[in-house]
């Protein structure tokens, strides 16, 4: 048969089926191609259909594939009800609702295959569909471990165990991605590279998967301080990719060493006294054993850290540490350091004896010191500066400037390094009794207190005159003498006499005592009678107004000559030829008036 003769046998096949399908009938089936759920819940399979004719004996059939046959499921008819099949992996699960959706509840991860959905219509023949059933759930977050092994020596020709990164439980099959110093490695799992994964995946009987993969490398000194971590990646519903990052590790990783270094840990200038910490150490791993030396001789360290405590100016030199590294043995690993310990002498003061000066002589002292740096003395009394050349000039000294006086000696560039001597400063002189404090009583006879306080060396001896109960104290440079005694008559009169007396002279001071002011509180009534006052008040000052207004007026109509009685008197003065001013005068009680305008009584005297 030639191909002309072929072509047309297959043109009258294609119509001939035509025919008979146009004749018998067409069933056409409609199902969602894939659809997506998560490990546990239920998914929905739906089946939709057309049938061509129409055909009232139709059944839909749900079908799953296994092992590449076909096992129904579930079934329904157009007017029946849905059931499913006994002894397949979906029964108890399954059931097929009146629109022939397949529902599968508690998803597993077995479930996930291949659904057929199949309609029978009779005459009308059959048709079926395919729906895929995807299974998801999320990994653990994955775990790394370092191998339990000892540490790894940098530059062997072996790839060494890095570390193992396992994650569980996810669906489908998830990926591993290793991580150096947050740069993904390329996934190698040929062991003749330096660096690669070996991968192992176990299927749990959840259906689940279980993955794991060990890093092999052969690290160089360059890795000491590299951070590995590893990555799950893993599919969601809707094409989502997603990732959960592990812990990190770091590798024990043994170097030889190349170089030394001999540092000084204080921060601040080292000074007598002190705790000097110096510490050697080397670029390799593990650290090799130090010896120190300090001019030709042996200082004993711990490890690498050299301590000295409370060191003296005599600490002061070259320090040098040297090490050995089996591992490198041309390596020259030698340190140094000098060490300058700073100091102050002890302040020596001219005269150094305490002084004994009359009141109004003239003191000097000096102070010197010597330090390993530039330094300062100051001359104190308390916190006051006296002087900051190390030379303390009192002129007419004054008993305020008695006490002990420190000379300060410091070195600004040593925080903390400073020395110190004090002298102590009397000065001799007759009592002098300072101002003293009126003394107020409420009423004569109560009990009053009185102070007296009076400089003076030596110390002066109080009299009070009248006396009564008496104590002494003594405050900075002065003695402070109190007594208590009644406010009688006279004292009221004539006050309290202090007399204070040395070997030098004597002074005395009269002390007065007075009532205290009594506290006037009619302002306060008149504020809280403010409301039923005021009106009054206001009265009172209108009235004085007229009253003035009518005295003015009177006087103005004399002078006019307008009143009757002023004519007459003109008269009369006339002719004594006297003058005629008329004077008014108007006397007011001061008190009485006070009293009406703040509604109060007039004081009276006490």
């Amino acid at each position: 048969m030639d191909g002309i003769t072929f072509g047309r046998a297959s043109l009258w096949c294609t119509l001939l089926l035509w025919v008979i399908q146009v004749c018998s009938g067409l069933v056409s089936v409609q199902v969602t191609p894939k659809v997506e759920v998560l490990k546990g819940e239920t998914a929905k399979l739906p089946c939709t259909y057309t049938v061509t004719p129409s055909s009232s004996n139709t059944v839909v059939e749900w079908f799953i594939e296994e092992q590449g046959t076909r096992r129904r499921v579930a079934f329904r008819s157009q007017s029946g009800e849905g059931k499913s099949d006994d002894g397949t992996p979906l029964t108890g699960r399954v059931k097929i609702g009146e629109d022939f959706t397949l529902t599968i509840s508690s998803v597993e991860p077995s479930d996930e295959l291949n659904f057929y959905c199949q309609v029978t219509a009779g005459s009308a023949g059959a048709g079926d569909d395919t729906t895929m059933l995807k299974v998801f759930f999320a990994p653990e977050k994955p775990e790394l471990t370092k191998p339990s092994s000892q540490a790894i020596t940098a530059g062997q020709f072996t790839s060494s165990e890095i570390g193992t990164c396992v994650t569980k439980n996810g669906h489908p099959q998830p990926r591993i991605i290793w991580f150096k110093d947050d740069q993904p490695l390329p996934e190698v799992k040929d062991r003749k590279e330096r660096t690669y994964m070996i991968p192992s995946v176990v299927k749990e009987a959840s259906g689940l998967y279980t993955i794991k993969s060990t890093l092999y490398m052969q690290p160089t000194k360059a890795d000491k301080d590299a951070v590995f971590k590893c990555t799950v990646e893993y599919s969601m519903p809707g094409d989502q990719i997603k990732q959960n990052k592990s812990n990190t590790i770091t590798i024990n990783l043994n170097y030889p060493s190349e170089k030394a270094t001999f540092s000084l840990l204080n921060k601040d200038p080292v000074k007598e006294g002190d705790t000097v910490n110096m510490k050697c150490e080397t670029d390799g791993n593990p650290q090799p054993e130090f010896d120190f030396i300090k001019d030709g001789e042996t200082v004993v360290g711990q490890g690498g850290l050299l301590m000295l405590k409370s060191v003296k100016r005599t600490a002061s030199g070259v320090y040098t540490c040297t090490a050995t590294d089996f591992d490198n043995l041309d390596a020259d690993l030698t340190g140094s350091i000098t060490l300058n310990v700073n100091y102050i002498d002890p302040v020596s003061v001219t005269p150094a004896h305490p002084q004994v000066v009359m009141l109004g002589d003239k003191v000097n002292w000096q102070c010197k010191t010597k330090a390993s740096a530039a330094h300062t003395l100051q001359w104190k009394k308390g916190s006051k500066v006296h002087s900051q050349d190390g030379m303390l000039t009192l002129n007419n000294v004054s008993y305020a400037e008695a006490g002990e006086y420190m000379c300060v000696g410091a070195v600004p560039s040593v925080p903390g390094l400073t020395a110190e001597a004090s002298v102590n400063l009397t000065v001799k002189g007759k009592p002098m009794i300072e101002p003293p404090t009126l003394g107020e009583v409420g009423k004569e006879g109560d009990m009053v207190s009185l102070k007296c306080s009076a400089y003076g060396f030596p110390a002066p001896q109080f009299t009070w005159k009248p006396s009564g109960k008496e104590s002494v104290s003594v405050e900075d440079n002065k003695v402070v003498s109190t007594v208590t005694l009644a406010a009688t008559a006279e004292v009221m009169k004539d006050g309290v006499t202090c007399m204070v007396s040395n070997e030098h002279g004597k002074d005395n001071k009269t002390i007065l005592v007075s009532l205290k002011r009594a506290i006037d509180n009619s302002a306060n009534r008149a504020d809280q009678q403010q409301g039923g006052s005021s009106g009054v008040v206001i009265a009172v000052v209108v009235c004085v107004l007229l009253l003035l207004l009518m005295v003015a007026l009177i006087y103005f109509l004399n002078k006019k000559n307008k009143l009757p009685c002023s004519k007459k008197d003109k008269k009369e003065m006339a002719n004594k030829d006297m003058n005629s001013d008329i004077v008014v005068e108007m006397k007011t009680d001061k008190a009485n008036e006070e009293a009406g305008l703040l509604n109060k009584r007039p004081s009276t005297e006490q």
